[in-house]
């Protein structure tokens, strides 16, 4: 089982003139320590329990550009942007700069977006649930057109059309960049992980609960004609075992994720000092983790 670690706080003692060399240490201490992935939120706001809207965000794309300039082998991702922050067609294209210029490295987290504040904040439209997940099978349409390329034609869709997907440079990464998708609702989420996704993130709200939301997709995994083993496997852990340091407790909980063929827990420190967290935690999970496969 393998570790990574998403960057969901941006206070640090200095304030904003810390976060650029608070980030390339962050990125240098995961490479050192061997985690695997590293993701950052995708919002306009900080959510309420980080801070609420006053404590400091960053747009999520620049920073995993500036990750990728201070790191040369973890993959970059967000988790995960929300539907409604970009055009398809645009984000398809951040994606593939990011790709192009990690050499290969990006992934695109992406989800049905929820924090309403952020978008009435700004400004941004917020349409009923019902329509923002149609909006999203769409989007990750356009994406997969958008990176074939021998499919450059036009895209017509109830909420998008594009009259041509051309992308140039195409992406790097073999055969594109990942797709993950962020989140558990069993009608929707999973059904839309199961068409179009190569990785999903679920909760790590205990073994039991994951095993359930594993066997919906599985489900929903045979009604596409989808081979449920294409799909790689991570759970978002914020649980006390982390927070409060303790190693062993810790492992003895993955162990029953590891049973479940969670390839990778993705850790969310409670601070905005990541490269530290990195070195007094998430480096000895990245060794002990290693040792349950």
């Amino acid at each position: 089982m393998r570790v990574g670690v998403h960057i969901n706080r941006f206070e640090l003692p200095g304030g904003a003139a810390e976060l650029g060399p608070g980030l390339a240490a962050a990125g240098r201490a995961a490479e050192e320590a061997g985690v695997s992935w590293l993701s950052v939120m995708d919002h306009y706001f900080q959510m309420e329990n980080n801070g609420g809207a006053e404590a400091p965000m960053l747009e999520a794309y620049t920073t995993l550009g500036y990750l990728a300039a201070h790191t040369s082998t973890v993959r970059l991702g967000t988790l995960v942007t929300g539907v409604t922050y970009r055009h398809p067609g645009l984000l398809a294209k951040i994606v593939t700069s990011l790709d192009v210029l990690s050499g290969g490295r990006a992934a695109l987290g992406i989800g049905a977006a929820w924090y309403d504040r952020e978008h009435h904040g700004l400004g941004v439209e917020f349409p009923p649930v019902a329509e923002r997940f149609e909006r999203l099978d769409e989007t990750l349409r356009i994406c997969r057109q958008m990176w074939d390329p021998k499919d450059n034609g036009p895209f017509e869709g109830r909420h998008y059309r594009l009259a041509e997907t051309l992308c140039v440079p195409a992406p790097v990464g073999r055969p594109r960049p990942e797709i993950m998708i962020g989140g558990g609702g069993e009608r929707k989420t999973l059904r839309l992980v199961a068409r179009h996704a190569d990785a999903c993130n679920l909760f790590a709200a205990g073994p039991e609960e994951v095993a359930h939301k594993l066997d919906v997709l599985r489900r929903h995994c045979d009604t596409e004609g989808r081979d449920e083993a294409e799909i790689r496997r991570t759970v978002l852990y914020a649980g006390d075992a982390a927070a409060e340091g303790d190693l062993d407790a810790f492992t003895r909980e993955m162990g029953g994720y590891a049973g479940l063929g969670i390839d990778t827990v993705i850790l969310a420190p409670g601070t905005g000092e990541v490269a530290r967290y990195i070195e007094d935690f998430a480096a000895g999970a990245v060794r002990r983790l290693a040792e349950l496969d």
